[in-house]
């Protein structure tokens, strides 16, 4: 079994997209906008009418070409909304305009509700576009049309800002100690390759952000003539759902954000805390499940020793990955097998075992899923690591200094050593990576907490290890009319995984103060795979 990367661990999830023959173009200025559908006579499906509002232009055209085939696209309606790529720059003779795809799924049900549901992508980095087949898979669209549009940076942009450079460094990277400085060296050197070349072909690296993308999202409500609509964020999507709510709430109907990533405490002590609960959510299964118990009565103690071992005497194997001609070596140091179980909790009835193999001396079944992952296709040049770091840069790591990192990975993971806590999992050399890219802070107020009475539901899952479970009671503290819903026995985005989550979130969008929750009590946890 392997593990695929994390934007893609399901079938039904982000599969990235390319629009075909997009370009930026600059809008003229005096066009006038068409009758909004929702104020005019007979309506016109969604997204089949051109619209100006503001600096933005939606213009109808052809569906995006997807990386993978996306069989709803062919009954979607679609097309282009092209903004200023600095909207404070617009109009004084040095900005220029990008272009956002934009994907328009009709309601399953003839007569359905008005307000739609637009999704926000998680990562940051990948394409909403490529998300439509979870959306879909949960049901969303039963009685609501949906509306995905591409993230400014993301793979159906114009420009897109992926960096294969990165992806491929990121897989040959498995064979090396993860937190050596000879690494780090090298990581950075990856990432200033990919700034580099991005700034050659002219994108503005300091335009990428919360800010500029919520604005996006403002004027796409409005040129696609939509009086009211719903918001639905995953993953990073719940970090822009909330910047969203906060800079432009008008026309907003509910919201719900599913792995909750907090703008206020986005970064590497809020990510040290995630991997301790979610890791501890499966430790606390496999214990009172008893022939889990049995089989591995440690099975905390047991991974611990394993990080501080392998730090100071690091395993290493080869594995055959298919695609590869030869075999992939793989290093398993502290860090690195960190970084596999805040993966790997989204197959939790296998972590107890393969943890047990690994402490028998079998690091095989770990390192077949640390490389299936990473030299996926679907890890390939898909991610926009322009956005990424764009969002990184300018807003986490001004905000957080590399020993606030290491307090917050103490605080989680006290016996782990210095080398491990500097590198929170996912975020590995980050502000190194961040002085190369060279970006301005955001503005202060881009970490301040969201205040709102829109109805939002909230939800978190129990075997989260990448956002903190415990972060959806603390937004849930300043949204005064929320719900909030911790899913047990599921990890990072419920709405993937979980019939349960998807049934409350159909129901929350018919019902935004009084969504269905019944189906929690009857959760049960995986039965976990007991090795012999």
């Amino acid at each position: 079994m392997s593990l695929p990367p994390p934007h893609h661990r399901r079938t039904a999830r982000r599969l990235p997209a390319a629009l075909a023959g997009a370009t930026a173009g600059v809008l003229a200025a005096g066009l006038v906008a068409a009758p909004a559908h929702a104020e005019s006579g007979p309506a016109a499906p969604l997204g089949t009418l051109a619209r100006t509002a503001g600096h933005a232009r939606f213009e109808p055209g052809p569906c995006p070409r997807t990386a993978d085939p996306i069989p709803a696209l062919k009954d979607a309606h679609c097309g282009t909304l092209t903004v200023p790529e600095r909207r404070d720059r617009h109009g004084k003779g040095r900005g220029r305009r990008i272009t956002l795809s934009v994907a328009i799924i009709p309601a399953a049900a003839k007569k359905h509700a008005g307000d739609p549901i637009v999704w926000l992508a998680g990562g940051p980095g990948d394409d909403a576009v490529s998300e439509i087949p979870m959306a879909l898979a949960g049901g969303l669209d039963r009685d609501r049309d949906l509306i995905f549009m591409s993230q400014r940076g993301t793979y159906s942009a114009d420009p897109e800002l992926t960096c294969l450079n990165i992806d491929q460094f990121n897989a040959r990277a498995l064979g090396l100690v993860s937190d050596a400085p000879s690494t780090g060296r090298l990581h950075v050197r990856a990432t200033r390759e990919c700034h580099d070349r991005l700034v050659r072909r002219g994108a503005d690296l300091s335009a990428y952000d919360d800010t500029e993308s919520a604005a996006d999202y403002a004027d796409l409500r409005k040129a696609l003539g939509i009086r009211q609509w719903n918001v639905f964020g995953i993953s990073y999507g719940t970090e822009l759902a909330l910047q969203y709510m906060r800079l432009h709430p008008e026309g907003i109907r509910s919201v719900g954000i599913d792995g909750v990533l907090p703008p206020s405490l986005a970064g590497g002590a809020v990510t040290w805390k995630a991997a301790r609960e979610g890791f501890d959510g499966i430790f606390k299964a496999c214990a009172e499940q008893p022939a889990c118990n049995s089989r591995h009565p440690h099975l905390k103690a047991t991974f611990e020793r394993l990080v501080v071992d392998l730090e100071a005497r690091p395993a290493s194997t080869t594995v055959t990955v298919p695609g590869q001609a030869a075999p992939v070596k793989v290093v398993i140091d502290g860090g690195t097998l960190v970084t596999w179980l805040t993966f790997a909790s989204h197959l939790a009835e296998g972590v107890p075992r393969s943890i047990d193999e690994l402490a028998h001396g079998n690091p095989r079944r770990i390192a077949e899923q640390l490389a299936g992952g990473k030299y996926s296709p679907a890890a390939m040049g898909r991610v926009s690591h322009g956005l990424a770091f764009g969002i990184f840069c300018s807003q986490w790591t001004p905000y957080e200094s590399e020993a606030d990192v290491i307090r917050g990975g103490r605080r989680a993971f006290p016996s782990f050593p210095r080398s491990i806590l500097a590198n929170a999992p996912q975020l590995a050399w980050l502000h190194q990576d961040c002085r190369a890219w060279d970006v301005p802070p955001a503005d202060p107020s881009i970490r301040d907490r969201t205040y709102s009475d829109i109805p939002t539901l909230v939800l978190s899952g129990g075997f989260d290890s990448q956002t903190a479970p415990s972060n959806g009671a603390y937004v849930g503290r300043t949204l005064s009319r929320s719900t909030v819903v911790t899913v047990p026995y599921v990890a990072h985005v419920v709405f993937a995984d979980s019939k349960c989550a998807q049934t409350m979130t159909v129901s929350f969008f018919d019902r935004p103060t009084a969504p269905d929750t019944g189906c929690l009590a009857g959760l049960k946890p995986p039965t976990f795979e007991i090795g012999t």
